[in-house]
């Protein structure tokens, strides 16, 4: 038997560089620099594990949707040792949402053939973590999300889903979409033979019109929410510093008073 694997990974800023908005209001991707988000290093960590713990023939595709620049997180994901990739690029792509990214992911995936869809919990950009419900949605399957530990075993994906009061045990059967969290296991770096492996690995090229996309269902015009206006953070001030001569407790019980904090 094989087991077709798809995982969705996204390209994002870097969150320790300045991030900002561009004119349009959508994010600014060209002044900073952008990376395989974080969370979709778990999500391909946990296909890679899959792999090796299954008899059956596995076979690890990896999926993007952004400019250019997103082969940098295709390529990191092939190092780390999945087998090929798919950037789906498309100028009119710009601005999409959350929701317009979901159909765009879900067109790929059915034309490109899956058993098992696995995302990270959430982007580390957007944050939103509802593009695997929306996949299960489009796609019409199961999803078993916010695993921190996921197997699959003879056409069922079981998971352990962490709650603060209790664990629950979920299954379903393939084909089914699942996310994971960050505590489904560290994610592998790739190694050298892995970084040279890449660069020979298939990486196929799509656009809105493989997908039977019209410009209009995604990017600005067709997302569902937009930024209105945006500020910048205000610079932090110098905090207060209370010197304790004698009188320090009661200086800070009157600033906390002041703050109302107490």
């Amino acid at each position: 038997m094989s087991l077709r694997i798809i995982v969705t990974v996204k390209h994002v800023p870097d969150a320790t560089g300045d991030r900002h908005f561009a004119d349009d209001l959508t994010v600014d991707r060209d002044d900073v620099d952008g990376l395989l988000s974080e969370l979709d290093e778990y999500a391909v960590e946990q296909a890679l594990q899959i792999s090796e713990n299954s008899d059956d023939d596995v076979e690890i595709t990896v999926l993007t949707v952004g400019p250019e620049d997103a082969k940098d997180a295709l390529r990191k994901a092939l190092s780390m040792g999945a087998d090929k990739a798919i950037h789906v690029e498309d100028d009119d792509l710009h601005g999409t949402d959350a929701i317009g990214t979901s159909l765009v992911l879900a067109k790929a995936i059915e034309k490109a053939g899956y058993d098992l869809v696995v995302s990270g919990m959430a982007s580390t950009d957007g944050t939103a973590g509802i593009v695997p419900a929306l996949l299960a949605e489009r796609l019409g399957v199961p999803q078993v999300t916010l695993l921190s530990e996921v197997t699959v075993e003879d056409g069922v994906v079981k998971g352990r889903r962490d709650g603060d009061t209790a664990s629950e045990q979920l299954e379903a059967s393939l084909p089914a979409v699942v996310s994971v969290t960050d505590q489904s296991g560290e994610a592998r770096y790739p190694s050298f033979k892995g970084i040279m492996a890449a660069k020979k690995k298939p990486v196929q090229a799509w656009d809105l019109s493989d997908l039977d996309l019209e410009a209009e269902e995604v990017g600005l015009e067709g997302a569902y929410s937009v930024v209105d206006s945006a500020a910048e953070r205000p610079a932090r001030t110098a905090g207060t510093i209370v010197k304790d001569e004698g009188e320090g407790g009661k200086q800070l019980a009157e600033f906390l008073a002041s703050q109302k904090f107490v």
